[in-house]
Parts: C-alpha cells; structure tokens; sequence
C-alpha cells in the first residue's frame, strides 16, 4: 500500500506536467527529443511528458516593426525615413516561421534597408514628399514576396517619417517663405492696382459732373443775364447801356462778397466801377474784330472757290 501512493503520485504529476494551454491567437511547437514533432494551437492540449517539450510560443497577431533608415536621394540630399512594417506570421506556416529565420526581426530590418536604399536613390527630395505611398507600396510588395517563403505575411507598409538634414529643411523653409512673400506682393500689387484705378474714374467721374456742373452754372447765368438785359430793355434802356448796367451790378457784388469774408485776402484792381465797364467795352471790341476777321475769311474762301 506504502508503494503504491507515490506511485499514483507519479502518475499524476506525469499527467498534470504533459497538459498544458495554448492562448488564443499563439501557436506552440512541440517537439520530441529535439526533433519537431508538431504545432498546437489555443486550448487544452498533451503532450508526453519527458518526451515532448514546448520549443516555443509563438504569436499570430499583427506585430510592427519600425526602422529608421539613413539614405540619400537623387539630388544628393541625406534623409532619414522611419518605416512601420506590420507583418503576421501564417498560421499554417509556424514550422517556416520557426525553424527557417534565427531572427525574424532582423531579417526583415535588412530587407527595408536594402529596398528604401533601391527606391530613394531613384528619386529627388520634392518626389520622396509627394511618392512616399509609392515607396511604402514598393517595400510591401518586395517584403510580402521575399518574407512569404519564411511563414510571414507582410499586412502593411508605411513611411511615417521623412526628416531631411537639418540645413536642407531651413532651405526649403526660406524658398517657402520667400514664395508666399512673392505671392503676398504680387497680390498687394494687384490691389494697388486696382485702387489706383478707381481713383482714377472716380476722379474722371467727378471732372466730368464738375463740368457739367459748371456748363449748367454758365448757362443759368447766361439766361439769368439774357432775362436781365430783356428786363432792361423793356424799361427804355437801350441793351449797351443795359450791358453797362450789369456789370456794374455784378461787380459791387462781388465786392460785397469778398469783403463778407474777414480772413479773405485778395485784392482786386483796378477797384472801381468804370474798370469794368471798360472791360465790357473791350471785350465788346475784341469779339467785333474777330467777327469782322471771320466774315473776310470765309469771303476770300468763296471767291477762291
């Protein structure tokens, strides 16, 4: 009976030691005296104890590897990438996963050096911005071909970063500003442009009313003095005395407006009322003569004819 215990204690420190559990999405490989025997996947499962032996668990989720890549592009310029790789290994493909890569991380460090180091050198600084998605595709589909031997599947590639020397990106942010000032003059241009030309026609337009404005004036006073003389005429004055009349009249008003304004100082000569009615006189005769002047022109025209 003493025997038999430990015995059954044996047994079943044998049996609890061959059981063991797999996670959901990790897959374990077993083997028997180092050679591979087979793979687990998430539950419950035996093996045979002092036999068999977990070599490894190995996750089938989707793992990142990120990789900071120094290379220099077409226009000999260095830059700095970080590239994300998401890749899973397939669950039918544990045993290639395993036993083929000593170190999977590693391996595919290399191959992201050597294809962002094929596919930059191609391109220049400007092209690296805009195509980085091409470079990020280009590197998913040579790591999926190259990665799928191994029990790897390449999920997604993308280029997160792209850092330019630190010279270069001062550049490039003095070409930027001096663009946007050119831009803001030639705006600013524009607008000056615009303004001056508005206040052109606005001027124009205010000449031309200032004109009519002053045709109107002049013409108000010349039916304002037609009225005047007709009125003059009427009362028996003949119309040069009538003529006299009004521009004695018209200067004591003027006077009378002149002299309204305390802080005015003009000075009008000659001052007195036979100045104008000379100036009346002469005007008369400047406009006789020139009438007497076109009158022979036109004779001498039709007697040329």
């Amino acid at each position: 009976m003493t025997t038999i215990i430990p015995i059954i204690f044996i047994i079943l420190f044998l049996i609890i030691s061959g059981l063991f559990i797999v996670k959901q999405q990790t897959a374990v490989i077993i083997e028997r005296f180092g050679k591979f025997q087979s793979v687990r996947h998430a539950g419950l499962n035996l093996k045979i104890p002092l036999v068999d032996r977990i070599a490894t668990r190995m996750s089938l989720r989707i793992q990142q590897l990120d990789v900071t890549v120094e290379t220099k592009t077409k226009d000999d310029v260095f830059v700095h990438l970080k590239i994300s790789v998401q890749f899973q290994i397939k669950r039918d493909h544990v045993y290639d996963a395993f036993y083929k890569l000593q170190n999977p991380s590693e391996q595919l460090t290399a191959y992201i050096f050597d294809l962002v180091r094929a596919e930059v050198p191609k391109m220049i600084l400007d092209d690296v911005f805009e195509k980085k998605d091409d470079i990020a595709q280009a590197i998913q589909r040579d790591l999926k071909e190259a990665m799928l031997n191994y029990g790897y599947d390449i999920i997604k590639a993308l280029v997160t970063d792209i850092d330019p020397d630190s010279s270069v990106k001062e550049a490039m942010n003095r070409i930027n500003a001096a663009e946007r000032e050119k831009v803001a003059a030639q705006h600013e241009g524009d607008a000056q442009r615009i303004l001056i030309v508005e206040r052109a026609k606005a001027e124009a337009e205010s000449k031309r009313l200032q004109g009519r404005g002053i045709a109107d004036q002049r013409r108000e006073i010349a039916r304002g003095l037609e009225e005047s003389v007709d009125t003059l005429n009427s009362a028996g004055i003949n119309p040069q005395e009538a003529s006299a009349l009004i521009v004695i009249t018209q200067h004591y008003d003027t006077l009378q407006s002149i002299g309204a304004d305390s802080s005015s100082n003009l000075i009008l000569l000659p001052n007195n009322p036979n100045a104008a009615s000379s100036m009346l006189n002469d005007m008369t005769a400047s406009l006789l003569a020139a009438s007497k002047i076109n009158e022979a022109d036109k004779k001498r025209d039709l007697k040329n004819n």
